[in-house]
């Protein structure tokens, strides 16, 4: 009888080391296909930036063989519908950057000023309840936002300004900085409170209040993430579509009047999208060209992100 157990606790126990075995040679196989299978994703990730790209240039260049780059990139109108149709990108850059530094203009004061709350003041359970309230305004559809400009924003404004347009650069400009601000105040807190809490207690130490520690000591030492997220917001300013769709209007304006109709790149692509130009016409290539134009501008701002963050980046 005990020859008998002891026999079925040494099969058992031969068991148990056969399936760790089994589960060793699994893990094993795991190990040597997970890097593959990444370098294959990131590859993937890669050949789809290259081939947007490629779609891109090949396309410009199309619309170049139509139309001069020199008129492109100097001529002060566009009216691609009129005959001869006018393709000067300026009005398009004009209306774009007037809501971006509209945007700037409302989220940068109002995500610092939430960034060092968050990060200087506020106690852990009210930077709980604060900060995912902040961040769900980044979830909103920009359509959502888009409305809300031009039902509210806009009817609110033109009881200050009597001249204001029903379209115009003002409200989608506002309203983009609303929705940019999470971002600069969630990646600006971020990098506040990375700042080593000796570096706080030291300036305490020697007398500083607690705002001048803030201004002082840690938004110079976390300079590098927040202009980096400055400058990330402010790309998405520039990309943003719905909102100056809806709110802005479709007139290209080369002027620094924010009260009237503009027209931004984005807003022209998603125009001529909807089918107002056959394929294969001047006006259909003009998209890529906007397009490409566009990529370049959110290309350099990112280059600039990088740049400043390496710059400005502080070892602790």
């Amino acid at each position: 009888m005990i020859k008998q157990e002891l026999k079925e606790n040494t099969l058992s126990v031969q068991e148990l080391i056969a399936e760790k075995k089994k589960k060793n040679n699994i893990s094993k196989v795991l190990e040597k296909m997970m890097p593959k299978v990444l370098l294959i994703t990131a590859i993937l990730s890669i050949l789809t930036t290259l081939g947007i790209l490629f779609t891109l240039i090949i396309e410009t260049f199309t619309f170049f063989e139509r139309v001069n780059i020199k008129e492109f990139l100097t001529s002060k109108s566009w009216y691609p519908f009129s005959d001869p149709g006018s393709f000067g990108i300026m009005p398009l850059v004009s209306g774009t950057l007037k809501v971006t530094i509209i945007a700037g203009i409302v989220a940068v004061p109002i995500g610092l000023a939430s960034a060092i709350f968050l990060s200087e003041y506020a106690s852990d359970r009210t930077r709980r309840i604060i900060k995912p309230i902040l961040e769900v305004l980044a979830g909103i559809p920009t359509i959502v936002y888009g409305f809300f400009a031009l039902t509210f924003i806009t009817p609110l404004l033109r009881s200050i300004i009597p001249s204001l347009e029903m379209f115009n650069a003002l409200s989608p400009g506002i309203v983009i900085g609303i929705m940019i601000t999470p971002m600069i105040a969630s990646l600006s807190e971020d990098a506040m409170s990375a700042v080593p809490r000796s570096m706080r207690e030291g300036a305490l130490a020697m007398g500083s209040t607690k705002f001048e520690v803030a201004l002082k000591v840690v938004l110079p030492a976390a300079v590098s993430g927040i202009v980096s997220s400055i400058v990330l917001a402010l790309s998405r300013a520039i990309g943003e579509t719905m909102i100056v769709a809806v709110a802005g209007g479709s007139t290209p304006n080369l002027s620094f009047n924010v009260t009237e109709s503009i027209q931004t790149m984005t807003a022209y692509i998603v125009q001529v999208s909807q089918g107002d130009a056959g394929y294969g016409t001047t006006i259909y290539y003009s998209i890529y060209a906007v397009g490409f134009t566009l990529f370049l501008f959110t290309f350099l701002m990112n280059l600039l992100a990088q740049y400043i963050s390496r710059r400005f980046r502080e070892e602790y």
